[in-house]
């Protein structure tokens, strides 16, 4: 199987984790996706594997020479939707960083094109499959805290010196989609309702001269069922902390809370004394599970449907602090 790279700005470690894996792929070829982007670090990282891609100035000349099974895009986060659609258009299985587009217009356009196509696309949502996370998800489909009432989220990150392209709404896209895109998606995984409405705030005051790039943000969301979710997210962790982010969850239900942090899960309901910290299931990768529905072994975990659905979430969050209005879906 033939898989591309399109640009290297973001999370293409998913992939490459799951190619390590299985040595009936080929990286055949690397491309920049945006104009100025640097690919070298993920050519590196591909020979490192023991691939010997070609590197090409164009994708689309990429596309139409190699003519992949999958490739694998993450170029500057402006530029996904452009470089998705000549993907789709030319038959070719996608797997995509988040967000998939940055703007309403863009994501119809995608939603439109991939439902004429006969291939597959997932949004990388990797933190699905980290231990922590799936474990928890998994005992809340086991019913441990009964109904869900409530879900609060965190992504905390440091922020230090990032690429040129962070500063331009244009290419960046934003911090809710780029940052709370996994905390968004959290909430509408684990509870399994639609989104009603959303109000959210942002903020690029301290960011250390990164342009536009909002370091701080919040975000409350109205599911269906009369659920409530808020996804704090900010760019401020300290330089000192010990790790790059800081990824929480809480999720209060009828019959108990299972909060998610520092990499573990713990547990209080109607059934246990105090709170019991709960072992992890093996981690998973996303690169390998998407690889599964493209060889018709069975679904991926991340549908299209659900990276078109939580990219809808975002923009109207983004749109909900841009605005400073209730936004409603």
């Amino acid at each position: 199987m033939k898989v591309v790279i399109i640009g290297g700005s973001g999370h293409y470690g998913y992939a490459l984790e799951g190619i390590k894996e299985d040595r009936n792929i080929s990286i055949t070829g690397i491309a920049p996706g945006s104009e100025g982007e640097d690919v070298n670090a993920v050519y590196q990282a591909a020979c490192n594997l023991g691939h010997a891609p070609r590197i090409f100035d164009d994708y689309r000349s990429m596309l139409d020479e190699q003519k992949p099974d999958i490739a694998v895009v993450d170029c500057f986060f402006g530029y996904h939707a452009e470089v998705i659609k000549q993907v789709l258009k030319r038959g070719i299985h996608v797997f995509v960083d988040k967000p998939v587009a940055i703007t309403f217009e863009e994501l119809e356009e995608l939603k439109e094109i991939y439902s004429k196509s006969d291939v597959y696309l997932a949004a990388m949502f990797g933190i699905r499959y980290s231990a922590h996370f799936m474990t928890a998800w998994r005992m809340v489909k086991e019913g441990v805290v009964g109904q869900i009432r409530l879900m609060n989220a965190q992504k905390s990150y440091k922020l230090g010196r990032r690429s040129g392209f962070y500063k331009s709404r244009s290419t960046y896209g934003g911090t809710i989609p780029w940052v709370g895109s996994h905390a968004i998606d959290w909430l509408y995984w684990f509870s399994g309702e639609k989104f009603v409405s959303v109000y959210a705030s942002h903020s690029t005051r301290y960011n250390q001269d990164h342009g536009e790039l909002e370091v701080s943000a919040l975000c409350h969301f109205t599911l269906s069922n009369e659920i409530f979710g808020s996804v704090s997210i900010d760019y401020l962790r300290p330089g000192e902390a010990p790790t790059h982010g800081d990824d929480r969850l809480r999720i209060v239900g009828t019959r108990g809370i299972l909060e998610v942090r520092n990499g573990k899960v713990f547990l209080i309901n109607d059934e246990i004394d105090g709170i019991r910290e709960v072992p992890l299931l093996s981690e998973q990768n996303i690169f390998l599970d998407f690889l599964k529905q493209v060889r018709g072994q069975g679904n991926c975990l991340v549908s299209a449907e659900d990276s078109f659905y939580v990219t809808e979430a975002c923009l109207k969050a983004r749109q909900s602090a841009d605005e400073k209005k209730v936004i409603w879906f």
